[in-house]
């Protein structure tokens, strides 16, 4: 099969390397000329996770890849996809196939990514979205996982997902785009909580954190048309381990340094997402407590400038202690 997997981070070299090395497909690897990313990768060779197989083509050519790939799999910022997508559907699209490596939702439309690609000229039919657990060095040293694939279209998930197995990955066919997308996003939200409990010395509230951060995302979930039981899938609670525990989730590191009034210098989509998620609550009616302590710590208070970080962050924590008592669960 020949593969093109645009963006050249961390995740996307990833990927390229297990399309190449796991799968044996023809890959084509692209990034963008001057960014850092694509250029330690043409100097190198490596980064600082995967070196490249040297059957992957590595190119800052789009109009290349693009018309190289009968799969084209897309892995960069979540805000960006936006403005990118319509650079790749001007080389000519007609046909190929969509995965979005992302998550994330759209700050300022509210929109899940896969709405998004339907925005710019993606067909819904040629979409899905690859999610779940899995850190690229635990992979690479051949730790195996599960992960999700899921669309609209419910023969393009299962011909995406029986291609992509291997003994590495494991996976499982989505059945609620809506939940599956929207959970994956929203854990990020929860893993820069961790991060800041971590920071804090309050670890101890990661599993008060994992039950309430679960339901309130599938209550979410709900309210948008997905299903509720979706939270508690690959896609959010599966992820959870990777990312409110583990020392190489980015979210839960942003999360920690924040609380230490120190900026973390890595993309943390958990950011973005939270401000996405704290409209999307409003809109739609839905109590978000956790989502918007995350919002205020990243945008409304000062733990960056002051250097006040742990102060400013326990004191939002604790502000949840303050709410109103009520029953755990309820009907809607």
């Amino acid at each position: 099969m020949n593969i093109s997997v645009l963006g050249c981070g961390r995740w996307g070299s990833f990927l390229a390397w297990y399309q190449a090395t796991k799968l044996n497909n023809n890959v084509i690897l692209w990034g963008e000329s001057g960014r850092k990313s694509y250029e330690v990768l043409k100097n190198t060779g490596a980064n600082e996770y995967v070196t490249l197989d040297d059957s992957i083509t590595l190119t800052c050519d789009l109009a290349l890849a693009v018309k190289h790939a009968e799969v084209i799999i897309i892995s960069i910022s979540a805000q960006a996809l936006r403005s990118f997508l319509p650079k790749v559907v001007s080389c000519g699209t007609a046909g190929k196939k969509f995965v979005l490596c992302m998550k994330g939702i759209e700050e300022g439309t509210g929109k899940r990514l896969s709405e998004v690609a339907a925005e710019c000229g993606v067909p819904a039919r040629d979409t899905a979205v690859w999610v779940g657990p899995g850190h690229i060095q635990a992979f690479t040293q051949g730790i195996p996982n599960c992960m999700l694939i899921d669309s609209v279209n419910g023969e393009l998930t299962k011909y995406l997902a029986d291609s992509f197995k291997s003994s590495l990955i494991r996976f499982y066919y989505g059945n609620d785009l809506v939940g599956t997308e929207v959970g994956a996003a929203a854990k990020n939200v929860l893993g820069i909580v961790a991060g800041v409990l971590d920071g804090c010395g309050y670890t101890a509230l990661k599993g008060p954190l994992m039950a309430r951060g679960a339901f309130e995302v599938a209550s979410l979930i709900k309210a948008m048309g997905g299903n509720f039981n979706s939270a508690y899938g690959l896609a959010h609670l599966g992820d959870y381990e990777t990312t409110l525990f583990s020392p190489y989730s980015n979210n839960r590191r942003f999360g920690e340094l924040m609380s230490r009034g120190v900026k973390f210098d890595k993309l943390a989509e958990g950011v973005m997402t939270a401000k996405a998620m704290k409209e999307l609550g409003e809109r739609h009616g839905i109590e978000l407590p956790i989502t918007n302590a995350v919002y205020e710590a990243c945008f409304l208070s000062h733990a960056f400038e002051s250097g006040d970080g742990p102060a400013q962050c326990m004191q939002i924590i604790l502000k949840l202690f303050e709410r109103q008592t009520k029953t755990q669960f309820y009907k809607k």
